[in-house]
């Protein structure tokens, strides 16, 4: 079914052509219908199977049969990331209309967030915690949104969001329309949308655990020691136009793209301990093409949409298996393929165990004939003795005797 048979605004279709746009999505043919009715969406789907389009595009095209009267949307997303990017899909949706969306996000200056929502945009994307801060001083502003979308809703209560949303519903409209999407549905989410949703209509694309299909996986056992190691060896034997590679610490994000970056690669990295400015580089380098490969914690398993990613990688087996499906989904995007690698401790079977039965697939495990298996754990480095006799003695004090007189 093409986009132009959901009956969609032809300035909107324009748009979704230019950004080559053909076929809806499963989850955006099934979404994209009721929401254009006014219903209320409760839609399930893998990550990168096309959410943000399912929701900006009918939400837009009733938009356009309005009259403008300042912000009329509302739509939130857990991450800085994410927000940015459904913020930039909404400025390409609407490159042939007049309608305005702004971004309200922490780690970016106040004033012009608050400059930017008093001249009343149709369209607010924001995260949750900055939003509700402009809406205690600026709720007036949110006073005509018809419209509230929550977009990777499972995200936001594993971060601690949950509090603040609630918050937020209070101070929207109480007859609105409300879009829940979300990767997962665990009861937590479920019991949210029963009490924001009226009468919704379901749509759940594939299993609610299920990896996007196209991805082809694969398990690397080695040693903890040697992970580095190997990851560096696959980079430099193996074709890999695209890798993001996923650490469990910014630290070991920030000593691997170091490392990485020696064998000649250029290296983005993307953690917490970046500047809001660094992130957003990092973003715009590895969307480009300018960066091959892109080091990053989870804050990148959710809200990295891009196009081209070839390879996930994974240096660490997460605890809770629906991180590892928000991981690889970062490859394989709409329709696209990819391939998806973890790298694997002994200690660390029992996890990928709990991941391959929520995925319902045992990952096949390889190892490379050329990379040497066997080598030793580098010794932990002494520390230095102390001089012999040229020392000054310590002071006596408490935990110090006073030294003794010869």
């Amino acid at each position: 079914m093409p986009f132009l048979a959901l009956g969609l605004n032809p300035l909107l279709l324009k748009a979704t052509k230019e950004l080559g746009y053909t076929d809806p999505t499963p989850v955006q043919a099934g979404a994209i219908p009721p929401a254009l009715e006014g219903r209320d969406v409760l839609a399930t789907a893998q990550t990168g199977t096309g959410k943000t389009a399912a929701f900006l595009l009918p939400i837009m095209h009733r938009l356009l049969l309005q009259p403008r009267k300042g912000i009329r949307v509302v739509v939130i997303s857990p991450t800085r990331e994410l927000a940015e990017q459904i913020e930039t899909a909404a400025k390409g949706f609407a490159a042939h209309t007049d309608l305005k969306s702004t971004l309200v996000v922490g780690g970016r200056p106040i004033g012009a967030q608050e400059r930017a929502i008093q001249a009343g945009p149709d369209i607010v994307v924001a995260t949750p915690g900055r939003l509700l801060d402009h809406m205690n001083s600026l709720g007036a502003k949110f006073a005509g949104a018809a419209v509230l979308v929550l977009d990777e809703a499972d995200s936001m209560l594993d971060m601690g969001f949950l509090p603040d949303v609630k918050r937020i519903v209070k101070k929207l409209p109480g007859r609105r329309q409300t879009l829940l999407f979300s990767a997962t549905m665990p009861p937590t989410i479920a019991n949210l949308a029963a009490e924001l949703l009226k009468n919704p209509v379901t749509v759940q694309i594939g299993k609610r655990t299920a990896t996007a299909v196209g991805i082809t996986q694969a398990a690397y056992p080695v040693p903890a020691h040697l992970k580095n190691a190997l990851l560096r060896h696959l980079l430099r034997s193996t074709e890999m136009p695209s890798i993001l590679v996923f650490t469990r610490t910014k630290h070991a994000a920030r000593k691997l793209a170091k490392q990485v970056a020696t064998d000649g690669f250029t290296v983005a990295e993307l953690h917490s301990n970046r500047t809001p400015s660094q992130r957003s580089s990092a973003m715009a380098g590895f969307k480009k093409g300018d960066c091959q490969v892109m080091v990053a914690t989870n804050i990148a398993a959710r809200g990295l949409d891009v196009a081209h990613v070839t390879h996930v990688i994974s240096t660490d087996v997460p605890d809770v298996p629906e991180d590892y499906v928000h991981r690889i989904g970062r490859t394989g995007r709409a329709g696209a393929t990819g391939d998806a690698f973890i790298l694997v401790s002994p200690d660390e079977e029992a996890s990928l165990a709990r991941i391959e039965r929520q995925v319902g697939q045992r990952l096949p495990r390889v190892t490379l004939p050329d990379f040497d298996y066997q080598q030793l754990a580098p010794k932990p480095v002494a520390a230095p003795a102390p001089r012999g006799g040229g020392g000054r003695p310590k002071a006596a004090g408490r935990g110090n005797p006073p030294p003794r007189r010869r």
